[in-house]
């Protein structure tokens, strides 16, 4: 698998974000531009990844495609669709957001509303209008799966696509957002194996951290942390991945604010790995 995450750090020319990436180890990477972005630098920091066998594994929207503001909610949908025009202009396999919500809470809410039919409606009609107004060859769009929106659990996930019905709709996976309850947190490892074993066929990339519950106050309170920070044990997890999904397969640190942060949790990951007999 290619270990990576998003390169930390304070940069403002390719040379600089370059330099970052060299010191970060990581051999898969967020895309470090968008469709706003001049062609000019885009260029210069692709031949910087290619220079370093170094692939961009997602391009995200994280735009509410359902935010309450029409003008917002409409201009969420035309940055989605030209994310996804880049990612299949560049080669990068997974350009991925949240499905949305209604709620004025916030972009990544949780709202009763999520779990509507008619909700569910939107968020399969909102896929195929941005892949049918693309058309990608080479890019899928995903959804990140949420603890409290669809897709949240490996089933759901199963179900959109085959409802979705597009060939370019992939899955991006992150099986700690879907680790939503304590069942799933006390048997992590089935779970995990779950997700990868119904799933390995349509993840484009994935996602890793950690997860912690205490266990005796109620109620339940599960809380994302970095890998080593919680109760995962990645020796099992990576055993996991590495026979369920290619050898190529980009597994993207996420979450942490700087490049120390970013440091340990790869060498966390990195150290587990090497325990496990896993190649990174």
């Amino acid at each position: 698998m290619l270990l990576g995450g998003t390169v930390a750090g304070s940069w403002t020319t390719p040379e600089e974000w370059e330099a970052l990436l060299v010191i970060s180890r990581f051999k898969a990477v967020t895309a470090p531009f968008d469709c706003r972005t001049e062609r000019e630098t885009i260029a210069a920091l692709r031949r910087a990844c290619d220079r370093h066998g170094v692939a961009i594994a997602e391009i995200g929207v994280w735009k509410n495609l359902f935010d309450p503001d029409p003008a917002r909610a409409a201009m969420a949908m035309e940055y989605a669709k030209g994310q996804l025009a880049l990612a299949d202009e560049a080669g990068i396999p997974c350009c991925v957001n949240i499905a949305g919500t209604a709620s004025a809470a916030g972009w990544d809410a949780a709202d009763p509303d999520n779990y509507r039919p008619e909700t569910y409606r939107r968020i399969v009609e909102s896929i195929r209008e941005i892949i049918d107004a693309v058309r990608p060859t080479r890019a899928c769009y995903c959804l990140e799966p949420m603890p409290w929106m669809v897709p949240d659990g490996p089933d759901e996930y199963l179900q959109l696509i085959r409802d979705v019905d597009r060939p370019q709709f992939a899955a991006h996976m992150d099986f700690v957002n879907m680790i939503n309850c304590p069942r799933r947190y006390l048997a992590p490892e089935a779970f995990i194996e779950e997700c990868f074993g119904k799933l390995a066929g349509h993840i484009k990339s994935t996602h890793i951290k950690d997860t912690r519950m205490h266990p005796t106050r109620l109620t339940t309170v599960l809380e994302e942390c970095s890998p080593g920070e919680g109760t995962l044990d990645y020796e099992k997890v990576l055993k996991i991945m590495d026979r369920l999904l290619p050898a190529d397969a980009p597994v993207l640190l996420e979450h942490m604010s700087t490049f120390e942060e970013y440091a340990a949790a790869y060498d966390h990951v990195a150290a587990a790995a090497a325990r496990a007999g896993v190649a990174v």
